[in-house]
């Protein structure tokens, strides 16, 4: 277990969960089988997973078999989500190639308890599962009341940012002053970032890495984004949506972006090369800030309370009904889930636990991380936590919309579309992928 106050940045096992791109059951092996099973003696579950979950990376495969001896873990890693849940949808459809345990991302999570819901088991008689989030169960459960899945991580927000650079602007660099220009407000964000530019002197610097990381932070702050609770398309007429892309417009259109999309080729040299001063982060980005930044810009990271509170990303690891060892699976993402490993997590990498029970204890209340000028990343997040609605509609294509309006946005920055017109153009490419 990670010690209470320490955030350890695992920065090589991040580059190797990077490096894996393997999507699910990659091997033409895995093609006509689906799962574990028994072997010399042994029960063996095969797991599907994407990103940096932080549950191979802090060594939590190897301490389950260490204390259950019979039981052998294979785990496989797709760097990329939409990769990885392309796959999963061939491997659902044909059914075979899939893994006992699945890894779930929320924007995919409406989608599967739609249309997926007899492909996995049941979790809500599973005993000692009833110390997560109220809403985040909800995200995962079907109508009729089966619970698809049990959660790992949220994603809480909050802004990562350079004090170096805010220091050459003329701007405060306490995380509790920055925290106050933006209170309660994203478009107090926008205007301290033409503060910013006035401010540096240099042009090699932007005040924010991307539009679409501003236009996600404020879209998930609200019950509502992209669907009504009816299940029906409002991105169009919703207001928070509109409200969203013409903020993050103004920041492209003023210049105070870095033209970059995250997660996107040109974003991590960004972070190496120090090209931004900000970035809206969930708890979860903490740990790829941190390894692709490097050690050379250690201690120049901080984290500030984000204007208002939001909830961007978070996962669930389910188990698929054809399993040949689907009770063992479950009791293993039940242990992967508990509180006490959700804290393990975020002590080692910083997803923040979607386990209420986590997020009271004194590990995770009193994690700082050292990469981020000792940041109390517990006690920020937690807080971010506390802020999130306790009702978050999803809708079935969630995941696709959110990377067509950061296609969108890219639009503007890069190419210089007029923001209508950008507009028209993503409204296009949501109907013919949504339907």
């Amino acid at each position: 277990m990670g010690s209470p106050g320490s955030l350890r940045t695992r920065a090589a096992a991040v580059a190797v969960a990077g490096a894996l791109t393997l999507v699910v059951g990659c091997s033409s092996s895995d093609d006509s089988a689906t799962g574990g099973g028994k072997k010399d003696g042994k029960v063996v579950i095969t797991m599907g997973m994407y990103g940096v979950m932080g549950i191979k990376e802090t060594g939590l495969l190897e301490q389950y078999e260490k204390e259950n001896p019979d039981v052998e873990i294979k785990a496989e890693i797709a760097g990329d989500e939409q990769t990885y849940y392309t796959a999963l949808q061939t491997r659902l459809a044909a059914g075979k190639g899939l893994k006992d345990i699945q890894g779930i991302e929320i924007g995919r999570a409406k989608e599967i308890t739609e249309t997926q819901s007899d492909k996995f088991v049941d979790f809500s008689d599973v005993p000692g599962t009833d110390h997560f989030l109220p809403w985040k169960d909800s995200q995962i459960s079907t109508e009729d009341g089966k619970v698809l899945g049990l959660g790992t991580d949220i994603g809480p927000m909050a802004v990562c940012y350079r004090k170096d650079y805010f220091e050459q602007a003329g701007l405060p660099t306490d995380r509790e002053e920055v925290a106050k220009l933006w209170e309660g407000d994203w478009q107090k964000y926008v205007e301290v970032g033409r503060t910013f530019k006035k401010g540096f002197k240099g042009d090699d610097v932007s005040y924010m890495d991307a539009a679409s990381g501003l236009f996600n932070a404020m879209v998930y702050g609200y019950p509502e984004q992209y669907y009504d609770d009816k299940g029906e398309l409002i991105y169009d007429k919703n207001p928070v949506v509109k409200e969203a892309w013409n903020l993050a417009a103004d920041a492209a259109d003023d210049g105070l972006t870095a033209k970059l999309r995250q997660f996107q080729p040109g974003w991590d040299p960004g972070l190496a090369n120090g090209t931004f001063a900000t970035a809206v982060c969930p708890a979860w980005m903490l740990s790829h800030i941190s390894e692709k930044a490097g050690e050379a810009n250690k201690g120049k990271w901080d984290v500030a309370k984000a204007p208002k509170g939001a909830n961007w990303g978070g996962s669930f690891l389910g188990v698929v009904e054809q399993s040949p060892v689907k009770e063992e699976a479950k009791k293993l993402v039940a242990w992967l889930t508990a509180p006490e490993q959700q804290a393990h997590i975020f002590n080692e990498i910083g997803n923040i636990p979607s386990s209420e029970e986590a997020l009271k204890s004194d590990q995770v209340k009193n994690a700082k991380s050292e990469y981020f000028n000792n940041a109390p990343i517990g006690e920020i997040f937690g807080a971010a936590a506390q802020e999130i609605p306790d009702k978050q509609v999803l809708g079935r294509k969630d995941g696709t919309i959110k990377d067509t309006f950061s296609q969108g946005l890219t639009l503007i920055e890069q190419q210089g579309t007029p923001r209508d017109e950008a507009w028209k153009t993503t409204a296009e490419r949501i109907e013919k992928a949504v339907g």
